[in-house]
Order: C-alpha cells, then structure tokens, then sequence
C-alpha cells in the first residue's frame, strides 16, 4: 500500500513537470501606453528684456491650460524658468500659473542656465534649490525613470566644482541602481542638449563642451539610457549617438524662427518612447 502510494506520488510530479514544459508561459501583460507632457523654456522677460512679461504670461497659461486639458501623467519643464536669474517678480508669476495645474498631475521642474546663472556658483545653485527644490533627483513613473540633472554644472563647472563633482557620482550610483532594478525606459532630463544633431559636432553655447560630452554619453550607452530630453535651444533638433536619442525641444516661451513656440508630447510604450512637438496653432485635441 506504501509503496502504491509513492508510485502514484512520483507518477503526478512526473506529470505535472511534463506539463509544466509543454504548456506555455504566462507572459505578463503589457503595461498601457501613457504620455507626459515636456515644456521648456518658459523664461519669463525674455521677449522684452526683462522690462515686463505679458507675452510670457499668456504664452505659458496657454500652455498650462493645455496641460489640464490632455492629462497627461506628469509634465516636466526642462530649464530656463525665468530670464533673469532670482528676479522675484518672474520667479512668483512662474509660480503662480504653475500653481494652476491639475493637482492630479505632477510637475518636475529643471534648472536651466538663467536660473542658477551661466556658471553656476554656490550661493546661485542655494538661491535656486531654496524656491524651486532639488536640482538634481530620480523619479519614477510607471516604465520611466526619470533622471534630472543641472546641466549648467556640466556645461560650465568651474564656479562650483565640488557641487559639479558631487553630481556626477551621484549620477553613477543612481544610473547603476536603476540598471540593478531593471529599469524600462531610462531617461534622462536637462536644460542643455549634449548634442544638436551630431555626437562629435563641434563646441558651442547652446551644446555642452565635447570633452564632458563624449564622458557622459559614453556612461549613458553603458547604463542603457536611451532618450535624453533637453531645451535650451529655443528650437527643436535632435540626433543620435547610436542607441541613445537626443531630444531638444523648441520653447514655451521665445522661439527662434524658424521654429514656433509649443510644446512636446511624449508617448510612452513597453516597447519604446514616441514623441512630437506641437506648435501652439496646431495642438490635438486627444493624445492616442
């Protein structure tokens, strides 16, 4: 009888583990698409100088509007806030029609080069995190790690070079953590485009010096970063640098012909990120 029942016992593992190998595997279940919202450059008292900022004012409530009305999961505002870098009076008309968004939408700001200065030194970069937070940080959302950094320390390091050294390790550590947890889409945010449209083009204001650029894009390949967003330009443009994708994204604010001010709408799949850039007389009136 004992020895029946350990017959029977090897007879149903034996089963179950031919089962096992023939049926198929369970996948799991695509996540849904979502999308995000990137603005840049809102940079209020640009158009005039820093005399006023109405044309600011409307362009960026326009945009924040927009915003509310497409819902995106979150919106990220890549650098250049205002135009004066600490001037009280665009830092709190920023902040006021900021305060308008969707609270069921989460805002991430980025530093940008006129608000901690085109060298950055201490006492700007405390002038800037004491308003507007950290100028550097990871989020997540859903497939997306977010990596934000100062690219005003990158480009231009030499007035804060401890602070510039202090996040450079901390974007390997944080690069490396997200690798550990196997992160989906890692993307990285800032107000600088590395490159405009070529990995090796040449140095000039609106890129970051090709001696820091080759070293970062080089950890980017290692880690799997494959999209980099940025502003800055008051245009758009992009390029590649084999599998990493560099986004630069035309402003809320002044545009440079031939480009137009809009904004970026950002499709986010398992299988890859998708993007285009809105001009504000031709917006959709639903993300698919």
């Amino acid at each position: 009888m004992i020895r029946t029942r350990r017959r029977f016992a090897r007879l149903v593992f034996v089963v179950g583990l031919a089962c096992a190998i023939i049926a198929p595997r369970a996948q799991t279940p695509a996540a849904p698409p979502f999308f995000f919202i990137q603005l840049s450059d809102p940079q209020f008292g640009m158009y005039t100088a820093n005399r006023e900022f109405s044309q600011e004012t409307a362009n960026f409530e326009f945009a924040i509007a927009t915003v509310n009305r497409l819902k995106p999961a979150f919106v990220i505002i890549t650098g250049d806030l205002v135009h004066k870098p600490g001037d009280s009076a665009q830092i709190a008309e920023y902040q006021r029609i900021t305060a308008k968004l969707d609270p069921n939408i989460t805002l991430y700001n980025v530093a940008g080069n006129h608000d901690v200065e085109n060298i950055p030194t201490p006492e700007s970069l405390a002038a800037y995190t004491k308003i507007f937070g950290p100028d550097r940080y990871t989020f997540r959302n859903g497939p997306i790690t977010g990596i934000v950094l100062n690219s005003s320390l990158i480009h231009s390091p030499q007035g804060a070079p401890a602070h510039a050294d202090l996040q450079e390790a901390w974007l390997d550590a944080e690069l490396a953590g997200a690798r550990a947890r196997g992160a989906r889409h890692l993307v990285v945010f800032q107000h600088h485009p590395w490159f405009l449209t070529k990995a090796d083009e040449p140095d000039q204001y609106f890129n970051i010096p090709l001696v820091r650029r080759a070293r970062y894009l080089a950890r980017f390949r290692e880690f799997g970063v494959r999209y980099l967003f940025s502003g800055h330009y008051h245009r758009n443009a992009g390029g590649r640098a084999g599998d990493v994708e560099m986004i630069t994204t035309g402003p809320v604010g002044r545009a440079f012909e031939p480009d137009r001010s809009g904004l970026r709408v950002v499709i986010v799949r398992d299988s890859g990120i998708e993007h285009t850039y809105h001009e504000f007389g031709d917006l959709p009136n639903v993300i698919k």
